[in-house]
């Protein structure tokens, strides 16, 4: 698909001068950043960010400062456009290992998440059932999840998350250890949940290049600046932004084998060392 009909909407997500530190050690030094609606006029396409970084850059520390979990020791983050910071299940954050409660049938779980936000358990039941067809799980209600697959498992996971939460999504390193047929699933997943709804917002934390970017429509490079003598500043900010949109880099489902995108991930590799 042709890039060049999009453009930018409303603003859902903002991070405002974010900043970390412990013992006064800083960790975070001025994050800035934002997440615009990114509508294509005839579709309806959410957004996914991709956000990447050296490993003990901060990429943890900032996760959770999305998400609500934490707050950071100055600045904020802004959902929706509006004045109102991130609180804990604004944002629904999918961890590496799918955490679910094993004593729970699959429906249980999702009922338990869906739950949160309906108070009727009819319709929360509803709910639940509209999307179950769409992940694939409308056979698998009764099961537990010893009884999943480990994709079965992750389309659970995100679904628990999507049914408790507003309409944002983190998800952290889930491309960490999948074969190749694994991986293309979960960024087939990861298409799916973004285009669910216009302001479906999915930010996925990640050391694997060539997957962020071939699902994103933007990437977020985040490291550590450095001085004019060469040493590097404490604190880590976002050094680099790409926009996949302008560079006509996204929403194809074969992007991965086109000779641009690998000149692209070559580029972000470059500097990827250079953190």
């Amino acid at each position: 698909m042709n890039c060049d009909t999009a453009y930018y909407g409303d603003v859902l997500l903002r991070l405002e001068g974010v900043c970390l530190a412990y013992d006064r050690r800083p960790i975070l030094r001025d994050v800035n950043a934002q997440i615009r609606d990114v509508i294509v006029p005839g579709r309806t396409q959410g957004q996914v960010v991709g956000f990447l970084g050296p490993s003990g850059v901060g990429k943890t520390q900032l996760f959770r400062i999305i998400a609500g979990l934490a707050r950071p020791t100055s600045g904020r983050v802004l959902l929706n456009g509006t004045q109102r910071p991130a609180n804990p299940g604004d944002v629904g954050v999918v961890a590496q290992n799918y955490p679910l409660f094993e004593h729970r049938t699959v429906l249980s779980n999702l009922m338990l998440a869906a739950r949160r936000r309906e108070k009727d358990a009819r319709v929360a039941k509803e709910r639940v059932l509209s999307l179950v067809e769409e992940f694939g799980l409308s056979d698998r209600l009764g099961a537990y999840p010893a009884q999943l697959s480990g994709g079965q498992r992750q389309r659970c996971a995100i679904l628990q998350q999507i049914l408790c939460s507003e309409h944002f999504l983190l998800m952290d390193e889930p491309f960490s250890g999948l074969d190749l047929t694994m991986l293309e699933k979960t960024c087939r997943l990861i298409a799916q949940v973004a285009a669910m709804d216009e302001k479906n917002t999915v930010i996925v934390v990640t050391h694997d290049i060539v997957a962020a970017a071939s699902v994103a429509d933007h990437l977020w490079l985040m490291g550590r600046e450095s001085a004019p003598d060469g040493t590097k500043l404490p604190g880590a900010r976002i050094v680099k932004e790409y926009d996949l949109v302008a560079r006509d880099l996204c929403w194809e489902p074969d992007i991965a084998s086109r000779p641009r995108f690998q000149e692209f991930v070559r580029e972000v590799k470059e500097e990827f060392r250079r953190l």
